[in-house]
């Protein structure tokens, strides 16, 4: 697996649209959510509304487009 970049930061449901449009060029994501991890092991961390959103970095000169308009919209 190639190194992940961070390529966007936002609500969780903006994060599940913007991945739901990368998966149809066949870009896979991972979200982090550092708030909810904190959660489940017992402490507080992180912004609620803030998540991360992570692609190998291969892929990043070709999401970046569809990034860019999402930006826009959101």
């Amino acid at each position: 697996m190639d190194q992940l970049v961070k390529v966007f930061t936002g609500s969780e449901i903006s994060i599940e649209l913007l991945r739901s449009r990368l998966e149809e060029l066949g870009i896979s994501g991972i979200i982090r959510n550092d708030f909810k991890s904190g959660i489940s092991a017992g402490f507080g961390g992180g912004t609620p509304a803030m998540v991360d959103f992570y692609i190998e970095e291969k892929n990043v000169e070709q999401a970046q487009p569809i990034i860019q308009n999402f930006q826009k919209e959101d």
